[in-house]
């Protein structure tokens, strides 16, 4: 069986872990894993694929991993790198999320026979009975101990309320559960989630009399120090209807250099041999490196189709042509009529949503950042018409990147 924690390693995935050597023993045998995921949205982000690529390696490395959708614990909210209290949500509105999650994390994960396993943890901590928790559970922690905890620390100069403070509790539990029902020995999280882990591992040593483990990996940001998953515009989701297959592919191609390696060997499954290849890639060769990320990050994510239609779509775009193979590009529809009567460049960037305020479109054209069909704007309140379309329609560009293509409509 492959070595797993070598993997980790080469790959950047390994922060710390409870005892490695006796974890390495255990990994050369099959073993359940498992991490959890808050359905606090209808769709996981980028932020969330270093954990799942994880479980990725870990399926392929023969052992099995569960997904374990926090519907129970969300109804709690999680304090950990938290400085305020997270909303509370509705039992109705966790339960449609975390069908949302299950398609998405299918994308990645096997789930067909006993390969792999989804489970929601409100179908347990719903129907515990306080007392008995209490009794059962809670005796095992010292409070001195808990308020030690990074994840609470942090909050208590903020407030930390006493519903969040049971979450180490309940998830504590949740490995129990996994320990009883599922045979799960390793928990695997965020580093930020290293103090519930041991609570967790604890409380299986202590109930009964086993030695479990626990994996974290490093939080990740970008080279400019920017949280995986976020951009100007918000959120880069895993849903396609919230962020299209060729957003997701843009989000991917236009990563910073010194970012393409790491994420090449973190959220692709290309061999290293060949990442480390692409990692000596210098000057323009690098946008090879990033097109390959790109296609094969959208590839796991939405499919070998969308990932080739993203990839057309940039290429079209980006090569100045805009006939064909862009249909995947993002696209807002304008009234003929529109077009026809003229409209000012600014408004159209705003009303297109390159820009959020016409403020922020005046601004990016006077500074010459916008662009109608690859030539630049010369004033911000260009006239945009219909004598401007090329082909079947517009394409304006802010800055370097970041295009939509205007389609006139009937």
């Amino acid at each position: 069986m492959k070595n797993i924690l070598e993997v980790f390693e080469a790959r950047g995935f390994f922060e710390q872990s409870t005892d490695k050597a006796s974890l390495s023993r255990m990994l050369t045998q099959a073993t359940t894993c498992y991490i959890g995921f808050d359905p606090t949205a209808k769709s996981l982000h980028v932020g969330s694929l270093l954990p799942i690529m994880s479980l990725v390696h870990m399926q392929n490395a023969g052992h099995r991993p569960v997904v374990l959708v926090g519907g129970g614990t969300a109804l709690v909210g999680d304090p950990s790198g938290k400085t305020e209290m997270r909303r509370i949500m509705s039992r109705e509105e966790i339960d449609e999320n975390a069908m949302g999650l299950k398609n998405q994390l299918s994308n990645f994960i096997d789930f067909s026979g006993d390969r792999a396993v989804m489970a929601n943890n409100a179908d347990w901590l719903t129907e515990l009975k306080y007392v008995d928790f209490l009794r059962d559970i809670g005796r095992h922690f010292s409070v001195n101990r808990m308020l030690a905890a990074e994840s609470y620390k942090l909050r208590m100069e903020t407030g930390l309320s006493f519903i969040e403070f049971n979450y180490m509790l309940l998830q504590a539990y949740d490995f129990w559960h996994l320990f009883k029902y599922y045979d799960c020995r390793l928990q695997m999280g965020g580093n930020d989630q290293w103090g519930n882990i041991l609570a967790g591992a604890d409380l299986i040593r202590r109930l009964e009399g086993e030695v479990v483990h626990g994996l974290t990996f490093p939080l990740l940001t970008t080279a400019s120090g920017i949280k995986m998953g976020k951009t100007h515009q918000g959120a880069v989701w895993l849903d396609g209807e919230m962020t299209s297959p060729y957003d997701y592919y843009q989000y991917w191609v236009n990563q910073d250099d010194g970012d393409i390696g790491r994420f090449l060997a973190i959220f692709t499954l290309l061999d290293m041999d060949e990442i480390n290849r692409l990692k000596e890639l210098k000057g323009s060769e690098i946008r090879d490196a990033k097109k390959i990320l790109a296609y094969e990050a959208t590839r796991l994510c939405h499919g070998k189709e969308n990932a080739e239609q993203a990839r057309a779509a940039a290429e079209g775009l980006f090569g100045g042509s805009r006939e064909g193979g862009d249909r995947s590009a993002p696209s807002y529809e304008i009234g003929r009529e529109i077009l026809e009567d003229g409209i000012p460049a600014y408004i159209l960037f705003e009303n297109a949503g390159l820009c959020k305020t016409r403020g922020e479109a005046r601004r990016l054209i006077s500074q010459g950042g916008g662009y109608l069909n690859d030539q630049k704007i010369s004033v911000f309140d260009q006239t945009v018409g219909i004598d401007d379309l090329v082909a079947d329609g517009l394409l304006l560009r802010a800055g370097k990147k970041r295009y939509m293509k205007i389609v006139p409509g009937s």
